[in-house]
């Protein structure tokens, strides 16, 4: 198939998948003891191992064009971990003395960083954990406005959100160039479906051991 016949069939895939997690994350309220801050905090994390990948592709990448997206990414990410930082000191919790933020990497990190080719990690990077940190963030802002955090809700919906659109979207572009070949289009079939697949049993270890639903994405 040729590449916007790929990535129809890709955007229909994802989409389904997203569409349970979002309903699935939607489900559920956090356990008793875990509100706004503890979910806050969640994305630090997130948001370092975001930083970190980009980082990572970034000084190996060879087309010019990718490395570029990597580096508005890397920025980007790291405006969130700033932005998330502060949020949490005006709600009276200093991000310095969140050991979670540090620590053993997410089996995500793991899985994102070992992909080899740009193909790959266009399509779980930039096209497919983004529009996945979209669809948690919803779900974060939704809980947000139910607790009357108007101030926490407006930082993901005005100015991450629109990020992470952003990323997804650049994903798509360089998708229609990389995916060309039934080589390519397979690996990035593969990897967009595998990172999904992580980030369903993240999310309900999160729930089921920590009580942690609704937490924001990166």
């Amino acid at each position: 198939m040729n590449a916007e016949e790929f990535l129809d069939e890709l955007d229909r895939k994802v989409g389904e998948r997203l569409a349970h997690i979002g309903a699935s994350a939607g489900a559920a309220q956090p356990r008793s003891g875990i509100g706004i801050p503890e979910l806050l905090a969640t994305a630090l994390k997130k948001e370092l191992e975001a930083t970190e990948e980009a980082a990572l592709w970034l000084t190996t990448e060879t087309d010019v064009e990718v490395k570029l997206a990597l580096a508005r990414q890397c920025g980007d990410e790291a405006r969130h971990y700033r932005l998330i930082a502060e949020r949490l000191r005006a709600l009276g919790v200093d991000p310095a003395a969140l050991p979670a933020r540090f620590g053993a990497p997410t089996p995500m990190y793991a899985y994102l960083k070992g992909l080899g080719s740009t193909v790959e990690r266009v399509a779980a990077g930039q096209f497919t954990r983004e529009a996945l940190a979209k669809v948690h963030n919803q779900a974060f802002i939704e809980y947000c406005e139910a607790q009357g955090d108007a101030e926490t809700a407006r930082l993901y919906r005005d100015v991450i959100q629109p990020d992470e659109g952003h990323h997804h979207e650049m994903g798509r572009r360089l998708l229609a160039r990389l995916a060309v070949t039934d080589e390519a289009q397979a690996l990035a079939r593969a990897a967009a479906l595998r990172t999904l697949e992580i980030a369903e049993e993240l999310q309900e270890i999160a729930r089921i051991k920590m009580g942690i639903c609704r937490a924001p994405g990166c």
